[in-house]
């Protein structure tokens, strides 16, 4: 019967265990996954079966580590979203972590548009370090892209987006994240991506900031717009944004995107 071991096609005995198969394609492992879950090596598998086979500690040839990174997902998914491009309006606090999240996720190619440079206020939340301070945000999320998912690939654009710009941007992008700090830049760009391309989605971010509860943070549809947050947490004086919040909400637009990626939501 055939089925995949770490991504190659195979053929193995009709009955066969896990442990089989572990000894005869990699009988290091210690690490066995069947269909994106762990597994006892007794396992009896089936065809079609998604087998990882993944020793503990041990760097894998270029040509495993998309498939060992993937291991864990739901069968099926990284093929489709491997092939897919989605944009970025801003890396800061929810930018660099939905960007981040979709990396680690396989999607295959990623816009991601900003004009800042990482400065010490913006690591209290932001997906950068000290030692990237100075540097464009794009040049310095690239890298952490590239350490994340060495086959993700980055387009990082250094520009102001605004309402012109912005569908040229993102041209090729069919879900774009708005993630801008500014209200009446979000509407602008949100209302220019939407009526540039009458298929494209945006997934937006509002209300977010403070440490009111997480389970505040929600995620709404207005047509072909999704928009995830608790709708009123703006940041002001005396409020400010948190690492935990804008994680929370960044993680809700990155799942957002998958399942739009997924033909769900559509």
């Amino acid at each position: 019967m055939e089925m995949t071991v770490n991504e190659r096609k195979v053929h193995v005995d009709d009955g066969s265990t896990l442990e089989a198969v572990r000894r005869r394609f990699k009988p290091e492992a210690d690490v066995l996954i069947v269909n994106g879950f762990p597994a006892e090596p007794d396992r009896v598998l089936r065809k079609g079966d998604r087998i990882s086979l993944i020793r503990k500690g041990e760097i894998p040839s270029r040509e495993e580590l998309g498939s060992l990174m993937m291991a864990r997902h739901t069968p099926g998914v990284h093929e489709r979203l491997a092939g897919e491009r989605v944009g970025i309006a801003g890396v800061g606090g929810l930018g660099s972590h939905v960007a981040v999240a979709l990396a680690r996720s396989g999607v295959g190619s990623l816009v991601i548009a900003d004009m800042d440079v990482v400065e010490p206020s913006n690591l209290n939340r932001q997906l950068y370090d000290i030692t990237q301070i100075g540097e464009p945000k794009v040049e310095a999320l690239e890298k952490v892209l590239k350490r994340a998912n060495p086959s993700v690939e980055v387009k990082g654009i250094r520009v102001r987006l605004d309402s012109c710009n912005a569908p040229e941007v993102f041209v090729m992008c069919r879900v774009v994240v708005e993630a801008l700090d500014d209200a009446a830049s979000k509407v602008e760009l949100i209302e220019s991506l939407l009526s540039s391309d009458e298929n494209r989605l945006v997934v937006s971010g509002s209300g977010l900031a403070g440490f009111g509860p997480a389970d505040d943070i929600r995620t709404r549809r207005v047509g072909r717009l999704f928009i995830c947050g608790d709708m009123v947490s703006d940041a002001r004086e005396g409020v400010g944004l948190m690492a935990p919040r804008v994680m929370v909400t960044a993680g809700h637009q990155a799942n957002q995107v998958i399942r739009v990626l997924l033909g769900l939501d559509i």
